[in-house]
């Protein structure tokens, strides 16, 4: 049990105010159970109410749906109609704001014996205890007592951990070769004054109060200026998300004769009744968190490396339901399906290609420039790529699109070539030109085959693996191309009844 909400009175139609704070992971399977209860008495006991009814759903499918609002029944009771329950989700603001701001100074101390001073900044802003942790450093700019320090960016949370009026401490340090760096000294400020921008609010006294002690006629060590103060709120995946974007996901199997005989045991094709392949547990692993966030549950399925009836040509990008002209499959269960109605009518062939299956989806996400749509390719496949230089070509060109890449590795194969196509350690290029963002995340299936036979835990952490990198991906994309989130629609607002009357 995670929590209750307050209980309503009288009524049929409550709102309920409590909210609840999750932990949300785009890559896991999130499960929730709303229960509902008609409260009786004082009791915290649950038994001693009646039970009204239930609703289950993942944190994904409110997330994804529009305006991250979800509408469904709350079931139960068989033969009843139990009613509705609206769940909406918003993303913590937890201060996501950078701020860029400029510094100068004026008339600082001179520090050294020789030339004038190096002075740089130092940022500390206050903790709850009343001590300071230090959160920037600015450049030192080398031989002035009138320094120009370059515009710099850092979170609000660095800055303040979000509370505007937090005393930010800023001393002021003439750099030494030997790390004995002499303050000239400080002055404190907030969120809130600096957020004035430049004004005569933001010229800052230099206080050295050593000096102020001793020296009578001290006035300053010089003046502080803010020269720009810029607020940038950074977007998130929910943003996207919750602004109507749609993440399309395309299944490409891999069909070549090193798989096995799909009727034999040992193939990674084989068809047992009572347990999925490796195919089978891969597809519904990764498929079920991402079709939470496609509205029509749409998913084109593709195969690669088969012979086809009825004239047994070979090819590398077909419609494992059949029909070229519309390869979509319903749901994951669609999907599912269409995969072991082609492994009875095609004959297992080869080489294995991938170029074709990307190069399939990337004409789709190449028409797609708005930032409206998101193309997730995962390719199943059990072995070493035969056309590594076209592959990397694909992927090169794929790069600049709206799309990413996900290979999952099945069989005992080596993989090695897998592992640069991802390009984690190093960035992948075609002919001289490099891949303009990392779009590819590869894992082999076997790290994933848990010994215990718990299948449900070993798919979940594949299924995180996978997708971890997929909100970053998404990310660097709609960053490059400078793409905004849509707004989110308006929140809902329940329908006013109206009471008719007769005149």
């Amino acid at each position: 049990q995670f929590g209750r909400t307050e209980v309503i009175d009288n009524t049929l139609n409550p709102d309920f105010v409590r909210k609840f704070i999750m932990d949300y992971f785009f890559e896991e399977r999130e499960n929730l159970r709303f229960d509902f209860y008609d409260v009786d008495s004082k009791s915290p006991n649950l038994s001693k109410h009646d039970f009204l009814g239930q609703m289950f759903c993942t944190l994904g499918e409110i997330v994804g749906s529009q305006g991250s609002r979800l509408e469904k029944p709350i079931v139960g009771i068989p033969g009843k109609k139990c009613g509705t329950v609206i769940v909406t989700a918003e993303e913590l603001g937890c201060c996501r704001d950078s701020v860029l701001m400029q510094f100068c100074a004026n008339k600082l101390d001179k520090k050294d014996f020789f030339g004038k001073s190096d002075p740089f900044l130092v940022f500390h802003r206050s903790n709850e205890d009343g001590s300071f942790t230090i959160c920037h450093k600015t450049e030192v700019v080398k031989n002035t007592l009138n320094p120009v320090w370059q515009a710099f960016k850092i979170s609000v949370r660095a800055l303040c951990n979000g509370d505007y009026d937090r005393t930010i401490k800023i001393e002021v340090y003439d750099w030494d070769r030997d790390g004995s760096h002499d303050f000239i000294g400080e002055f404190t400020t907030s969120y809130r004054e600096l957020s004035r921008g430049q004004s005569q609010f933001n010229v800052y006294e230099v206080i050295n109060p050593k000096k102020k002690g001793k020296k009578k006629k001290y006035v300053n060590s010089g003046t502080v200026t803010l020269l720009s103060f810029l607020i940038e709120t950074e977007v998130s995946f929910l943003d996207y998300i919750k602004g109507g974007t749609q993440i399309n996901f395309t299944v490409a199997i891999d069909f070549t004769a090193s798989n096995g005989n799909p009727s034999q045991p040992t193939s990674l094709h084989y068809m047992n009744p009572y347990q999925l392949n490796a195919y089978g547990m891969a597809l519904r692993a990764v498929g079920e968190i991402i079709q939470d966030y496609d509205s029509d549950k749409m998913f084109p399925a593709l195969g690669f490396g088969a012979r086809l009836p009825p004239d047994g040509r070979v090819s590398h990008e077909f419609a494992l339901n059949g029909n070229p002209q519309n390869p979509y499959c319903h749901g994951i269960d669609g999907v599912m399906e269409a995969y072991y109605r082609s492994l009875k009518s095609v004959q297992l062939y080869g080489p294995t290609n991938f170029a074709p299956v990307i190069n399939h989806v990337a004409r789709y996400a190449a028409s797609v420039k708005d930032g409206s749509q998101y193309f997730v390719l995962l390719i199943i496949t059990d072995g070493v790529i035969s056309d590594m230089a076209q592959t990397k070509e694909s992927i090169v060109n794929a790069s600049k699109f709206p799309m990413s890449i996900i290979i999952v590795g099945v069989g005992p194969a080596e993989f090695d070539a897998m592992e640069e196509l991802d390009g984690d350690v190093v960035r992948i290029s075609s002919r001289g030109r490099f891949a303009e963002r990392d779009i590819v995340q590869f894992v082999p299936f076997r790290d994933y085959i848990d010994r215990s036979g718990n299948h449900v835990l070993s798919m979940a952490r594949l299924a995180k693996d996978v997708l971890a990198e997929i909100p970053e991906q998404f990310l660097s994309y709609m960053r490059v191309r400078g793409i905004k989130p849509s707004p989110a629609p308006p929140p809902y607002t329940p329908p006013i009844h109206v009471l008719q009357t007769q005149i």
